[in-house]
């Protein structure tokens, strides 16, 4: 029966022609996953949208600041406004199946220019703000771009660099700041937006009817860690389906039930913050606020306090950067503040901790507990802007025990999410009804998972099946291949084991697997975090020992951030200050400690790691040898990516020197 149930959608879903789930051709549809689990009828972009506005055109789906004002669009504004652009694309000549390249800080303009390249046929392709210019020449020409969407004249000047390079490219539009010169083919946005005037709506009715579910619509180019970036492709039904469904699996009301609110702030070139920013904000009718292009800089507590959202979702060194300066705040206050703060927060830690597998139990300390909450830490969650959320998130990579642990301090559950690009997004969710202490959460519903290579203590690797399993690498057939197994499922590459409730945990990732020269594998993350939660000075850690007959450890200090360049100073921050006095050490800076120049700092972290290794379940999982680094990892830097990823390659490259020595005996 549900054969045919499935059969029947199909049937009235009109399909583009397919012959395979995977494609590397933009032009090519793709087969559908779907089966009982996920038997919904599959849908467009426009469709979903369309059914959004039916149901919430009056309500508020976009604000933006303009000085001191929040200027607010309905989402009946913003379909228009998507329609406006999209004739506009197709007036500066958009081709079907070709892109418009966005290259600029989250903005209504970003979110209007995306919505109207797929309503105009084309694909959309985010490009990181912080790309160098060939950077940005690499997704331009790769993903055919017929115009690029930059914010401001920093953006632009990259793309003047290499435009020359690009066959494609017909029109450059710009949105936000002055034009400092009339160029060819080159618009604000204003001028752009007055182009759809001339087209009609039935031209691009037309163009709209003609879309299926099943062929591509966005473009996510991976970070290219270990290579070019690989251009993941998603269909409509991989948007509309994940839109939909993952974000239910964590919560996410519908308008009609509550609105949600949430303030956009990460890069929307990542598949994380666009289907939870831009594309779930469509389908259940949220009310998206834009943070200040500096919000990484300081800003964001500033929108968070104004905006007050009800959901929050942060990547684990966001997560991490909060965590530091409210451990500042508290070191800065008095003795018998800074006293209740931390009495407030333990009671919250211990409380939270007591989690079973349904409930919290809260017994005797409810008392206690509720009035922590309400005496101290209401009012330090309304400092930070979110007293009225309820839902909290991380995704986009591992994040630490000790992080995790602080925030149930202050009666906040970070819920983890898990999955890739190639997932669209989530495959796996925690959220207020399915949370477990440093799980992702269990599978999406509608989703399927397998381990396969599983070890003796049920780690293998986690495999993904569904509706949101991507089309496909753009023009990298060999890529693909090795992303698809021969049935279709997605090798995700990570290391995980599932507990008998249905917990995911993420142990690790293949290509991160250590094998020394002894052969023994080795999961890095777990040593890293255990580092980190012993020695509150450092900021990063990495192992290293790959086919070396020990591990070696790459460890960063926490030091302050130069405000406007984001990099690192030599400054050490002020819990890092803190750690050294209490042992007594004087020193103030990153420079005064490497190199072995504060003996006592060194002696503390030789007895933190010795802590960490005394846990080790095997000699080899010890770590032999270490060296501090002369800054931390950054962006700016490369060490980190656009979503603050380790990118172990670039460190290892970056470190070269310092390898060599820590490896120059054994060379000889």
């Amino acid at each position: 029966i549900k054969a045919v149930l499935i059969e029947e959608v199909l049937a009235g879903a009109e399909l583009a022609p397919a012959q395979c789930l995977w494609t590397t051709e933009a032009s090519r549809s793709v087969q559908l996953r779907m089966d009982e689990l996920c038997p919904e009828q599959p849908i467009t972009v426009h469709q979903m949208f369309t059914n959004s506005v039916q149901k919430y055109g009056k309500l508020t789906a976009l604000a933006s600041k303009r000085g001191n004002k929040w200027e607010k669009v309905t989402f009946s504004e913003y379909y228009h406004l998507s329609r406006m652009a999209a004739k506009g694309f197709l007036k500066l000549g958009l081709e079907q199946f070709h892109s418009v390249a966005i290259l600029g800080f989250n903005s209504a303009e970003w979110f209007i220019a995306a919505v109207g390249t797929v309503f105009a046929g084309g694909i959309m392709a985010g490009i990181y703000t912080t790309n160098s210019p060939d950077a940005c020449l690499y997704v331009a020409k790769d993903s055919r771009a017929n115009v690029i969407v930059v914010e401001n004249q920093k953006q632009l000047d990259k793309i003047l660099q290499v435009k020359d390079k690009l066959p494609h490219l017909k029109a450059i539009v710009q949105y936000s700041g002055s034009l400092k010169e009339k160029l060819p083919n080159f618009y604000s946005w204003e001028e752009f937006m007055g182009l759809g005037l001339e087209v009609s709506d039935q031209e691009l009715d037309e163009v709209i009817s003609s879309q299926k579910a099943n062929q591509c619509c966005v473009l996510i180019y991976t970070s290219g860690t270990t290579g070019s970036p690989k251009g993941v492709m998603l269909s409509h039904d991989n948007i509309t389906w994940t839109a939909h469904h993952a974000s239910r699996a964590g919560d996410m009301q519908p308008a009609e039930i509550r609105q949600e609110s949430l303030v956009s702030y990460l890069p929307l070139s990542h598949i994380a913050a666009q289907i939870y920013d831009l594309w779930t904000g469509i389908q259940w009718g949220e009310q998206v606020s834009f943070a200040q292009p500096d919000a990484l800089k300081g800003s964001l507590v500033d929108t968070l306090r104004e905006v007050t959202p009800t959901a929050h979702m942060g990547v684990p060194r966001v997560w991490e950067k909060i965590m530091e300066k409210i451990k500042e705040g508290i070191s800065r206050c008095g003795y018998m503040k800074r006293k209740l703060v931390t009495w407030a927060m333990s009671v919250s830690l211990e409380a939270n901790q007591r989690l079973t597998k349904y409930v919290i139990c809260f017994t005797e300390k409810s008392f206690l507990f509720t009035l922590a909450d309400s005496l101290v830490l209401q009012k330090l969650r309304a400092e930070l802007g979110i007293s009225n959320c309820v839902k909290f998130f991380s995704g986009a990579a591992p994040i630490g025990n000790e992080t995790l642990q602080f925030f149930l301090g202050l009666n906040i559950r970070l819920y983890e999410a898990y999955g890739m690009s190639e997932s669209s997004g989530p495959h796996f969710m925690s959220g207020p009804k399915v949370y477990r202490f440093s799980s992702c959460g269990k599978v999406v519903p509608g989703c399927r998972y397998k381990l396969v290579n599983v070890d003796a203590d049920g780690i293998g690797e986690v495999c993904f099946w569904g509706r949101n399993v991507f089309m496909g690498f753009l023009n990298l057939e060999d890529k693909t291949k090795e992303a698809l197994d021969e049935d279709g499922w997605l090798r995700s590459g990570d290391l995980g084991k599932v507990d008998e409730d249905g917990f995911l945990y993420i142990t690790g990732r293949i290509k991160e697997l250590i094998i020394t020269a002894g052969g023994e594998n080795v999961a890095p993350l777990s040593i890293e975090d255990a580092v980190k939660q012993e020695l509150p000075i450092i900021s990063n850690a990495m192992l290293i020992g790959d086919k070396r007959k020990f591990l070696s450890m790459l460890l960063t200090l926490k030091c302050t951030i130069n405000p406007e360049t984001t990099e690192p100073t030599d400054i050490l921050s002020l819990e890092a200050v803190e750690f050294c006095q209490r042992l007594g050490s004087q020193s103030t800076k990153v420079s005064g400690i490497i190199g072995g120049k504060d003996k006592i700092v060194y002696q503390s972290i030789e007895e933190g790691i010795a802590r960490v290794n005394s846990k080790a379940t095997s000699n080899a999982q010890r770590i032999q040898k270490w060296t501090i680094l002369g800054k931390d990892f950054s962006i700016v830097g490369g060490e980190l990516g656009p979503t603050m990823k380790l990118r172990r390659p670039v460190v290892l490259a970056v470190s070269l020197l310092k390898i060599l020595l820590l490896f120059w005996p054994i060379i000889l």
